[in-house]
């Protein structure tokens, strides 16, 4: 009788950490999740063991994680970015404790979602190749990651992924990101202040990144490497906005009221080619159809 596939999502909590869970759980496998609060009510899933521990804390996350794991997925991180020192030690600290636990007992497959801020004022579209100067603590902690992941895999052959990830988006989103913003102003019909709009971004759904995250864990070419997601087909701010103004009815954008930051590169989207080549993913779900599923989900939500 083959042992049940088990597995570790650090982050289990958050919103690709719940739905990546979800898909697990329908696939039969144990599912453990590592976070530093319970989860919310709308993200609590009744067959995940839930674990409460700072992955900053070696000496506790020793404690915690006793047993082996076959994939181990680390989506963990402090969300909040202007506390400088907690971002940098949950991002890249709590990275380093992980694989330091897990020397010992080594999944098949460990898979990093780093971040396309790991690229810094790289040309569009950023390939995985390019060099890379982040701007931000958050960027360079995800940056500092991935090299020691890499340099890992090459020393010790540790079976690490990092998968770059652009804008994830979808259902069971916190309401502080950009689109379940846009939407909650559009349901409400209320004044939101934002952008210009001149911004070209890509956006992911999340059952495409959580697609991207399983196969990079049955890859045997994805071992050791650094993977864009995204669709490589970026969208003006301005035009998204709109869009959901137009389907919601509703909403008063106001313009201009939020700045440009000064290092802000208006048109960001990364290269997919490798991971097509690499471990045959690309994204299946449109950004008009996650978008419609999106406002549904939230329409129902808020009303």
């Amino acid at each position: 009788m083959k042992p049940k596939v088990n597995i570790l999502i650090v982050g289990g909590t958050g919103f690709i950490g719940y739905h990546l869970a979800k898909k697990c759980l329908k696939k039969g496998w144990q599912v453990v999740s590592i976070s530093t609060k319970k989860p919310i009510n709308l993200r609590k899933l009744p067959k995940v063991k839930y674990i409460i521990c700072d992955i900053t804390n070696k000496k506790l996350l020793k404690e915690k994680i006793k047993k082996s794991f076959t994939y181990v997925v680390n989506l963990g991180g402090y969300v909040d970015h202007s506390n400088k020192i907690k971002t940098y030690e949950s991002h890249y600290i709590g990275c380093k404790n992980l694989t330091k636990i897990f020397l010992k007992k080594i999944p098949k497959s460990f898979v990093q979602m780093g971040s396309s801020v790991e690229y810094g004022n790289a040309q569009s579209p950023q390939k995985e190749n390019d060099k890379c100067n982040p701007k931000s603590i958050y960027g360079r902690a995800k940056l500092s990651s991935t090299i020691y992941l890499t340099n890992l895999f090459q020393k010790e052959k540790f079976p690490s992924t990092i998968l770059r990830l652009y804008l994830a988006y979808g259902p069971k989103q916190d309401l502080n990101r950009f689109l379940p913003i846009i939407i909650d102003g559009c349901i409400k019909n209320i004044k939101f202040p934002c952008s210009s709009g001149n911004q070209f971004r890509d956006f992911v759904y999340v059952t495409d990144v959580v697609n991207a995250i399983l196969k990079s864990l049955k890859s045997k070419k994805a071992k050791g490497q650094i993977i864009n997601l995204g669709t490589g087909n970026p969208k003006k701010i301005k035009n998204i906005i709109e869009n959901v103004k137009k389907i919601l009815k509703g909403g008063n954008p106001q313009y201009g009221k939020i700045k440009f930051r000064k290092d802000e590169i208006l048109k960001i989207y990364p290269s997919i080619k490798k991971a097509k080549n690499l471990i045959g993913w690309k994204p299946k779900i449109s950004f008009e159809e996650g978008i419609k599923n999106t406002i549904k989900y939230y329409n129902e939500q808020i009303k």
